[in-house]
């Protein structure tokens, strides 16, 4: 369909247009729509072009009308005006149903919400009772032209917490997991959580460490989000509070731009049970993201920061997009945007990415 809003001239008999554009459209196989306007409503929209424009996203493997309607109505409810509804993936097949199938839904808002706070707070109410993921962010002119993209490592790139695994391998596996769950739930400093864990390590080998890498189990869509962004020309950083030998591989697996972790301390091929240099926590990893912003000539809100964990919050808090990724209650609870229901290739619909630039991108990739 095509909208055209045009001017006629008083002295101009509309009923004669009227007609004569229904009989060309007739003659073209068109069927043609036409509704006055009168100049109220139409300086209501001139006035609309300077109000707040914002994004809001549903993410999930279905969306009903049910969920699009309770979107809807947080939307009336806090005076904004749906200007644009796009369905972002394609039509899901009833003969091959997809085993892990995406839809997503993005609403193109104008207006100032009421109050920003009560809607994130519906939009999470909404998304705990009907299964979806409800993101949104300010459209600007960023929204469409950001080029870095950083990712927490564990529980975020990879499904598992290597230190954690390690731990097992040590015989301290319990003590490292509890450890562990205070840090990313923001109950923990995370330099004195990380030291503790760290120091299980103790006695470990470098064959236990390569045998880690042997087992990595990759996060669902991690293949497919870094392929598509590589090929569309961002820019892409590990921003770890884990290790640097598994980033380093991560890196050079899926092609990543920067990498940052911590480094364990070996004496010959021994786990010393210290780490050696600075800790990565969450404070570096925002100074960290503000670095590779400057080195790239890019302003932090052409930034992306995707993470799980508390220590993830400092990134994600800056970013001009920050994605809360299967993340704990705090984390979810401060992120404007967050991916649950699906793999992490759900970013790029928060991106605005459609599901056929997708397929376009990775035509020829294998994947």
């Amino acid at each position: 369909s095509l909208g055209i809003l045009a001017a006629i001239p008083c002295k101009k008999d509309f009923s004669a247009v009227f007609k004569d554009m229904l009989f060309e459209g007739y003659k073209s196989g068109l069927t043609v729509d036409i509704k006055p306007v009168d100049p109220e409503s139409y300086e209501h929209w001139v006035h609309a072009q300077g109000k707040e424009r914002r994004i809001i996203t549903i993410l999930g493997q279905a969306i009903t009308a049910r969920q699009i309607a309770a979107v809807a109505s947080v939307c009336a409810d806090q005076g904004l005006n749906i200007d644009f509804i796009t369905r972002l993936t394609g039509r899901i097949s009833l003969q091959h149903p997809q085993s892990r199938p995406r839809a997503s839904i993005q609403f193109s808002v104008s207006g100032t919400p009421k109050q920003i706070g009560a809607m994130r707070g519906r939009f999470m109410e909404i998304s705990r009772e009907t299964g979806v993921d409800i993101s949104f962010h300010v459209d600007n002119i960023y929204q469409k032209n950001r080029k870095l993209v950083v990712f927490d490592m564990d529980s975020t790139l990879i499904q598992s917490e290597v230190i954690v695994e390690l731990a097992k391998m040590a015989g301290a596996g319990p003590r490292a997991e509890q450890i562990t769950r205070a840090a990313m739930q923001g109950e923990m400093d995370f330099k004195e959580s990380f030291r503790q864990r760290v120091a299980l390590l103790k006695g470990l080998t470098q064959s236990d460490l390569d045998r880690i890498l042997q087992t990595l189990p990759l996060t669902e869509g991690a293949q497919l989000v870094t392929a598509t962004l590589k090929r569309l020309g961002y820019k892409l950083g590990i921003l770890s509070g884990g290790f640097t030998f598994v980033g380093d591989y991560l890196k050079e697996t899926l092609g990543f731009d920067y990498m940052y972790a911590n480094e364990l301390d070996m004496e010959g091929k021994v786990v010393t049970g210290r780490v050696r240099g600075g800790i990565v926590d969450g404070e570096k990893k925002a100074a960290l993201l503000r670095e590779i912003a400057q080195k790239e000539n890019l302003s932090i809100e052409q930034t992306i920061a995707v993470g799980d964990g508390a220590n993830d919050l400092p990134m994600i808090s800056i970013a001009g997009l920050g994605v809360a990724f299967n993340a704990k209650p705090v984390v979810r609870k401060k992120a404007a945007s967050a991916i649950s229901t699906t793999g992490l290739d759900g970013l790029l619909y928060l991106m605005g990415i459609h599901e056929r630039e997708i397929r376009e991108s990775n035509s020829g990739s294998g994947r």
